[in-house]
């Protein structure tokens, strides 16, 4: 096979599969689009006994592509993965991620063929490629928790205030879904509508852990399952968490600003090697060169690498400060 029926097999591969990914993501959001016309419309119904059934069931899409779908629901890793999609509210879904991941992996490895480089390198980025769409699902996810939990002492404040005027706790929770933005105002309108659907307190609440990934909401949880069930009064113990947490807010930018300096001088240390071999290949090529042209040059630069990535995570733990 010459190099050019190579290339032209891989184009076509890669064409088809980036495709599918586009058919799967068009498909995804129009059933998104649907299901939010869907709910809002229920919403404005006058009274539930107008419709004929209403399905509280949780239907997970791992995929528009039956057989994928299949698949990735008997796997446990895929739950895990689609538990990270729905905290990070984004349309696309599980499969096509991995078919996004497919194609980077693909052109990866294929370019990688034309490089110089070790072959012990060559599948790095092929790796890097297929899960760089995760990396971005994670970082989608991270974003919205933490919005999430720099909302959460302003929610706690109003639930006890609501519960100071003489209401409900569920009418609490009802003005935080009303009036509170994405993304607790619609997190808290799911824990409402479970609740009106019958379901119990606790294991409405224990939905809301699920689904959101916030270490001080579990506080919340636990002192209203707690309050419940022994008593007290309600509207103190919601104000004293949402004091707690606005003040470990506050510590925790503390933190940030003094270890600010340990931060930068690790970023310094990572691109240190990387600006000193520029600024080398640049004055000498040839000295450089011998790196890349030889056995033992790529030997030493694959060396170098892992120890730069072990190093790299040992920085990350150093300055790293959980609060």
């Amino acid at each position: 096979m010459t190099a050019a029926t190579l290339i032209a097999a891989l184009a076509v591969i890669g064409l088809f599969v980036l495709y599918l990914g586009v058919v799967n993501l068009l498909l995804s959001r129009r059933r998104r689009r649907q299901e939010q016309v869907s709910k809002r419309l229920g919403r404005l119904r006058a009274t539930l006994e107008q419709a004929e059934s209403v399905s509280i069931e949780r239907h997970h899409s791992f995929s528009s592509v039956p057989w994928l779908h299949t698949l990735l629901n008997q796997l446990r890793w895929a739950g895990k993965w689609e538990r990270i999609r729905e905290q990070a509210q984004v349309d696309v879904n599980i499969g096509t991620l991995m078919l996004l991941g497919g194609v980077g992996a693909v052109l990866a490895w294929f370019l990688m063929q034309f490089a110089t480089v070790s072959p012990y390198l060559r599948p790095v980025p092929s790796l890097l490629a297929a899960y760089a769409p995760f990396a971005w699902l994670l970082r989608r996810k991270d974003k919205r928790m933490a919005q999430f939990q720099r909302q959460l002492p302003d929610a706690l404040d109003l639930i006890a205030r609501a519960l100071k005027a003489g209401h409900a706790f569920t009418q609490g929770l009802r003005m935080v879904a009303e009036e509170m933005p994405d993304p607790i105002g619609p997190e808290f309108s799911k824990t409402l509508d479970e609740l009106n659907f019958g379901i119990a307190m606790d294991a409405a609440l224990a939905n809301l852990l699920h689904r959101v990934d916030c270490p001080d909401l579990k506080f919340f949880v636990v002192s209203v399952n707690i309050q419940r069930e022994t008593g007290g009064n309600l509207a103190e113990i919601v104000g004293n968490i949402g004091r707690l947490v606005r003040e470990r807010f506050k510590f925790d930018g503390r933190v940030r600003t003094l270890s600010a300096e340990g931060k930068l001088t690790a970023y310094v240390l990572m691109a240190l090697p990387f600006g000193i071999g520029t600024i080398i290949h640049f004055i000498n090529p040839d000295y450089m060169g011998l790196l890349y042209s030889t056995e033992e040059g790529r030997f030493l630069l694959t060396n170098a690498f892992i120890q730069m990535a072990v190093g790299a995570v040992a920085l990350k733990r150093l300055i790293t400060i959980r609060v």
